[in-house]
């Protein structure tokens, strides 16, 4: 089973997925009020503090139902990770998930080691995990639990739809050495299910816990792809092979330094004029591109996204501890899409042009 960012619909060009809800409204170009906890303007989707579609909400701090109290949260092991292949990742350094438990009426715990040594740990003193840990301990949540509880084929490609992260800054642990033990907290809702019974998407929210004491949350939709349907929707999309180099025509990537990045390695955008792009300096960077795909990887289109706010802010708005990213179609790797950031305050809208059309847009909020 692969990721994927991609929209709703899919017609035989690869462009949308089954059951499309409609198209995506456009991000509105007025000012964005509005506390941390407020719906993320721009998107209209609910607030990160909302219940998912198809759940109940609770408290981070509660039990789950179900579960006495402590019960897997000292039975989880953080010993060694999960299989790579159930997080489609190539790398076992990538992958952050060390255990999962079911814990009743549709929740599980689960363990994630967050190490020091990740490629997205800031080395400039600053000790704090990347935004992005939150994100891709979700993505891996999101494959692991449809292969191990659901039954769905390891061969399915999962489409992400949608997704949003929170994160309180006076809460979030700051690992001193080693490696941070994460806590996550799980419910599914919202299960779609084929006419023959196979589960077809799903929608995930969790709660993640360092030490007992909640710190953030995160959500999101998915759906999941056969490997003949997806075969026949991307057909003739390819992977790009080795390294870029320099950006084409006169874009020029910005210092690391503008961005909040360890290394040169770490940019993933370009400025051509006043123009930003999405031209990511390392193809064969170890978390970006864990494994080949065809269309831009997801977590690509995130940290773009924040990369530009920090362009477009004048290094103003670097680290976010919100957002929310929704997807209408795959990114392809060319021409090189155009991200536009336009930053308010503590928030900044984003949107992705490519050939004429919006295929994502989202927002992210800072403090």
């Amino acid at each position: 089973m692969s990721t994927s960012v991609g929209g709703a619909s899919v017609d035989d060009r690869g462009e949308r997925l089954p059951d499309d809800p409609g198209p995506l409204p456009s991000p509105p170009s007025g000012p964005l009020p509005g506390p941390l906890g407020a719906p993320l303007s721009g998107t209209q989707p609910r607030p990160p503090s909302a219940p998912l579609s198809g759940a109940q909400p609770w408290s981070s701090s509660e039990p789950l139902s179900g579960a006495p109290s402590g019960l897997f949260a000292k039975s989880l092991s953080w010993s060694r990770t999960v299989a790579r292949e159930l997080v489609h990742r190539d790398s076992v350094a990538e992958v952050l998930l060390t255990d999962v438990r079911p814990a009743g009426n549709g929740t599980y715990e689960a363990a994630a080691s967050w190490p020091r040594s990740h490629p997205t740990f800031p080395r400039g003193g600053v000790d704090l995990h990347s935004p992005l840990m939150v994100v891709e301990t979700l993505r891996q949540l999101g494959i692991y639990l449809p292969l191990r509880y659901f039954a769905v084929p390891r061969d399915v490609r999962m489409v992400i739809t949608e997704l949003f992260f929170e994160i309180d800054p006076a809460a979030e642990p700051r690992p001193a050495s080693g490696a941070t033990q994460v806590t996550c907290r799980v419910r599914v809702g919202g299960v779609r299910r084929g006419a023959d019974g196979e589960v077809t998407g799903l929608r995930l929210g969790v709660t993640y816990l360092a030490d007992g004491t909640p710190f953030a949350r995160s959500g999101g939709g998915a759906r999941f792809l056969g490997p003949e349907r997806y075969d026949a929707v991307r057909k003739g999309r390819a992977a790009p092979v080795g390294d870029p180099g320099a950006p084409g025509g006169g874009a020029v990537r910005p210092d690391a330094r503008a961005l909040g990045v360890s290394g040169a390695h770490d940019v993933v955008i370009a400025a051509d004029g006043a123009t930003l792009l999405v031209e990511p300096a390392d193809m064969r960077h170890p978390y970006f591109f864990d494994h080949a795909t065809d269309h831009l990887p997801g977590m690509i289109v995130l940290e773009a996204a924040r990369q530009a706010a920090a362009v477009e802010s004048g290094g103003r708005l670097l680290r976010p501890t919100a957002g929310r990213l929704k997807t209408a179609r795959f990114i392809e790797y060319l021409p090189a899409a155009r991200v536009i950031c336009v930053p308010h305050h503590a928030t900044c809208v984003f949107r992705f042009l490519q050939d004429g059309e919006q295929k994502a847009f989202g927002v992210l909020r800072y403090q």
